[in-house]
C-alpha cells in the first residue's frame, strides 16, 4: 500500500536536517518547486529542491535524497545525500518560502485577491508535493505555534476554526518582483477570468505588480481589461507601458473607449499614443475627441452596420459572417442611401425569421428615432426610457449616420457623473 504524509511549509521551515547517520547537516530555509508541472507524470508542482543554511552559509541541494517524516508529531528531516544544485539549475522553481507565502495570489475561483498563510504538501512515495495554500486564520495560528491550544480551547465550546484552502490548481503566484527568476507559464491561469474580475483583481496590486500582470496578458484579454479598469488605473497602466506595446492594445479596443481613455491623459502621451496606432483606428479616436464632453458624439459608438436597402438577408448575412461584429455592434443595423443618409433601422431577429431572398426594405422600420451628435447627454436617457431602446443611431446637421450610443454607456455616463456629483 502507498503511504503518503501531509505536512505544511510552516512546519519544516527552520528545522534542522540531520543525515541518516544522525550528524547534523543544516537548517531549512525554502522549499522549491518545479514552476512547470508538466515535468512530472502526475501534473502537479512537485518538491525538487531545498534550501538550507548551515554555519552562516546558503545552499541548495537536490530533494530527491530528502525525506520528511511526521514521528510522534512532529516533523523530521532526513537527508541520505547531498547533491549541491547551482541557481542556474533551478530557474524555472519557485520558492515556496520567498515568492508564495506571506504575498499575495489569486484565488481563480472566487475571482480575488488573497494572501497565503502557509502551503500544504503531501510526500508520496518518492515524490513530494504542493497541493494547497492555506488562507485560513488556522495558518496565521500554526505560525506562531498556538494552532493546537487554540483548537482544544474551542473544542470546549463545540467550535471550530473554519478551514480555508485553495487547491493549487485554482490559484496563480502574482509577486515575483524580489526574485530572479523566470516562469514561462506566469499568470497563464489569469487569462482564463473574465475581463471584469480580472480588473478588479488588476486595481487591488500595487502600481509595480499591475502593469508586470497586465503586461503578461495577450494583446486581446489587455483590451478587454483596460475597458473595464478605473480611470486611474489605466492612465497609470498606459503610463508604465511602451508607447508600442499600449498603441496595439488601444487598436484592439472600441474608437469611443479609446478616445475616452486618451482623453484623460496628458495631450502629448495622448498623441504619441494617435501616431503610434493603426491609421484608421487613430482617425476614428480623432474625430470623437473633437466633439464636446458633454455631447452624445463623445460617447457613441462609431462601430456600426449599415447597409444599401435593396440588398438581401442573404447577402446581410454573409457580410456579418465575414466582419464578426461585436455584440454591441449588432444592437441596432442601419439602412442609409447613397449619401450615407439614415431612413431606416432593423434588427438582429428581422433578418433571422425572414428569407434569404428579401430585401432589406421589406423588413426595414422607417423614421427611426434618432440623436444629434451635437446634443447634449442629459437629454438621452429620458428617449432611451420613452421608446425602450438598447442603442439609438446618431446623426450630423445633414442626417447622415456617424455612429450610436449604446445603453450600456449611457448608464456609465449617468453613473460616473453621481459619483462626480457627491
Amino acid at each position: 500500500m502507498t503511504t503518503f504524509t501531509t505536512f505544511y511549509l510552516s512546519r519544516v521551515i527552520g528545522e534542522k536536517v540531520f543525515d541518516i547517520n544522525g550528524r547534523f547537516v543544516g537548517i531549512v530555509k525554502d522549499l522549491l518547486v518545479d514552476s512547470e508541472s508538466s515535468n512530472h507524470s502526475s501534473g502537479r508542482p512537485f518538491v525538487n529542491c531545498i534550501k538550507i543554511k548551515y554555519n552562516n552559509q546558503i545552499a541548495l541541494y537536490s530533494f530527491q535524497y530528502f525525506t520528511i517524516d511526521k514521528v510522534k508529531g512532529k516533523i523530521k528531516v532526513i537527508c541520505n545525500q547531498l547533491i549541491e544544485l547551482s541557481p542556474d539549475n533551478v530557474n524555472n522553481n519557485l520558492y515556496l518560502v520567498d515568492a508564495v507565502l506571506d504575498k499575495q495570489i489569486v484565488d481563480l475561483n472566487g475571482r480575488k485577491l488573497v494572501r497565503v498563510n502557509d502551503v500544504r504538501l503531501v510526500s508520496i512515495a518518492n515524490s513530494t508535493f504542493a497541493v494547497a495554500v492555506d488562507i485560513g486564520v488556522e495558518g496565521l495560528l500554526r505560525r506562531i505555534g498556538i494552532a493546537k491550544p487554540f483548537k482544544l480551547l474551542l473544542s470546549l465550546f463545540g467550535k471550530k476554526i473554519p478551514a480555508k484552502f485553495i487547491l493549487w490548481d485554482d490559484i496563480e503566484a502574482i509577486d515575483y518582483s524580489n526574485l530572479n527568476i523566470k516562469l514561462s507559464k506566469s499568470y497563464s491561469k489569469l487569462q482564463t477570468l473574465h475581463p471584469s474580475d480580472l480588473a478588479d483583481i488588476i486595481e487591488d496590486l500595487g502600481k509595480k505588480t499591475s502593469t508586470e500582470v497586465f503586461s503578461a496578458l495577450d494583446e486581446e484579454k489587455a483590451a478587454d481589461v483596460l475597458e473595464e479598469l478605473e480611470t486611474d488605473t489605466q492612465v497609470h497602466i498606459l503610463e508604465s507601458l511602451s508607447i508600442e506595446k499600449a498603441a496595439d492594445v488601444l487598436d484592439k479596443m472600441p474608437a469611443d473607449e479609446v478616445a475616452d481613455i486618451l482623453d484623460s491623459l496628458e495631450d502629448e502621451k495622448a498623441e504619441l499614443l494617435l501616431n503610434e496606432m493603426e491609421e484608421d483606428t487613430s482617425q476614428e479616436v480623432r474625430e470623437l475627441l473633437d466633439y464636446p464632453d458633454n455631447s452624445v458624439g463623445g460617447i457613441m459608438s462609431a462601430e456600426i452596420l449599415a447597409f444599401n436597402e435593396n440588398k438581401t438577408i442573404e447577402e446581410v448575412l454573409n457580410e456579418l459572417r465575414d466582419k464578426k461584429p461585436d455584440t454591441e455592434t449588432l444592437y441596432n443595423l442601419f439602412v442609409t442611401n447613397e449619401d450615407d443618409v439614415l431612413i431606416a433601422t432593423f434588427s438582429l431577429r428581422d433578418i433571422v425569421i425572414s428569407p434569404p431572398d428579401a430585401k432589406i426594405k421589406q423588413i426595414m422600420k422607417p423614421s427611426p428615432v434618432y440623436l444629434y451628435d451635437y446634443q447634449k447627454i442629459d437629454e438621452i436617457a429620458e428617449i432611451i426610457s420613452k421608446y425602450n431602446l438598447l442603442a439609438i443611431p446618431v446623426v450630423d446637421s445633414n442626417d447622415v449616420l456617424q455612429g450610436m450610443v449604446v445603453i450600456d454607456d449611457v448608464i456609465e455616463d449617468l453613473i460616473n457623473k453621481r459619483r462626480t456629483n457627491k
